[in-house]
């Protein structure tokens, strides 16, 4: 597959290497980004080219990948002036990384299909250091041909690649993702802060329990830096939020009852009060430990 021509928009914390081990795999890599100085510099690093638009990066491109904010950006980037999709050629694939609503996945789904091109919703999950490493986890939602022609490309840069159903059946599944994450860290902070007040080492404590029933990946990576105070490595604040109100709104559309989501979401909305909004999801233990202080 190393003669088919590659374009990658959104050059972030998670876009910039999973371009690059698409790059590093020998294939043909043109970038886009806002900041064109990025895109520059990531064409340096890894000898690939950079467009000024992604209309410009899409053109004769085989496969488009997709890693930006959120449904604004998606459609500023896919549909908007100067969009991928405005030069897209008959039978590539747009594959979209992007946590976004389930519901513009199977907008431009349905718009691809239109214009004669195909379009997967893939969100990811793994953090800035699983894009880094190429092991992260990809949740995908389209066509099965459409995915088994992407597949070997996804692998680059993931360590699991599941075809989850229909378009949005990606952004779907990593709803339940986050969901899952969000009370997960909340128990570990609450864990944690009773374990301090306790008396107890925790250091002890979570390396007893992390080879129990409590563990989680949460746990084992994150217990350390939450010790420490320590809140730069991982998914940050801001974007966690951002992809609760996705989880929350799509659960009023199908009836689901997220309480805990919730709850937790209006615990980060105080982080990110007090200036937390780029900590990592375990700042959650904060909220905590100034509790206790107050006590």
């Amino acid at each position: 597959m190393n003669d088919l021509k590659l374009a990658f928009i959104g050059l972030g914390v998670m876009g910039y290497p999973m371009a690059g081990h698409l790059s590093k795999n020998g294939h043909r890599v043109c970038v886009y980004n806002r900041t064109t100085s990025r895109a520059e510099k990531w064409s340096i690093e890894y000898a690939g080219t950079y467009a000024i638009t992604p209309a410009e990066a899409a053109q004769d491109a085989d496969f488009v990948f997709c890693c930006v904010g959120n449904d604004d950006d998606l459609r500023s980037v896919t549909i908007g002036e100067g969009g991928a999709f405005s030069n897209m050629k008959q039978g590539a694939v747009f594959v979209d990384h992007t946590t976004a609503s389930a519901t513009v996945a199977t907008e431009l789904y349905g718009l691809a299909r239109q214009q004669g091109f195909d379009f997967l919703d893939a969100p990811v999950s793994g953090g800035q250091a699983g894009a880094e490493n190429g092991i992260l986890t990809v949740m995908v939602g389209g066509d099965q041909p459409v995915f088994d022609k992407a597949r070997p490309l996804i692998d680059c840069f993931a360590q699991s690649v599941m075809l989850m159903g229909n378009s949005g059946s990606g952004q779907l599944t990593k709803m339940v993702n986050q969901i899952c994450i969000a009370g997960l860290v909340q128990g570990l902070s609450e864990g944690l802060a009773f374990g301090v007040n306790a008396g107890l080492d925790c250091n002890q404590v979570f390396e007893v329990i992390s080879k129990g029933a409590a563990s989680s990946w949460q746990m084992i990576n994150r217990n350390q830096t939450m010790l420490e105070n320590e809140f730069k490595f991982g998914f940050a604040v801001d974007w966690m939020r951002k992809d609760l109100r996705l989880c929350m709104d799509e659960a009023k559309k199908n009836g689901s009852d997220l309480p805990v989501t919730e709850i937790v979401d209006g615990y980060y909305a105080e982080i990110q009060a007090t200036g937390g909004n780029r900590y990592d999801t375990s700042s959650l233990v904060t909220r905590l430990y100034r509790k206790d202080l107050e006590q």
